[in-house]
């Protein structure tokens, strides 16, 4: 697995790198198949104070391309949402690939009557 963090208008310090790491393992403990993770962190400004720190992050999985972005005041909180919807949607994805793996394969039986 590759994981690429970089800041845009931000340095990133070795504190946030070890902090995205540590939250990005609630993740890669429910998915195992995890290709790539590229995270982008930045600062805007905004008008709105509350919206000007964003955590992005792109994961290729197989079979698949997650992406999911978040915008807060503290890049620590933004952070953490991001790993919520992060987390919620691997979790989607591998419900959907098991129940498509364990679904019985439905076959009608046809009957032939002859007259």
């Amino acid at each position: 697995m590759n994981l690429t963090i970089s800041g845009h208008h931000l340095e990133v310090s070795p504190a946030l790198r070890a902090y995205v790491v540590s939250k990005l393992e609630r993740v890669l403990r429910h998915f195992d198949q995890v290709i790539h993770i590229k995270v982008l962190l930045s600062k805007h400004n905004e008008s709105q104070k509350e919206r000007r720190q964003r955590a992005e992050c792109s994961i290729l999985i197989k079979g698949n391309a997650l992406h999911a972005g978040s915008k807060h005041l503290n890049l620590y909180a933004a952070i953490d949402e991001l790993v919520d919807k992060l987390d919620r949607q691997v979790m989607g994805h591998k419900t959907r690939v098991q129940g498509w793996r364990s679904a019985p394969v439905k076959r009608e039986l046809s009957t032939i009557e002859l007259h």
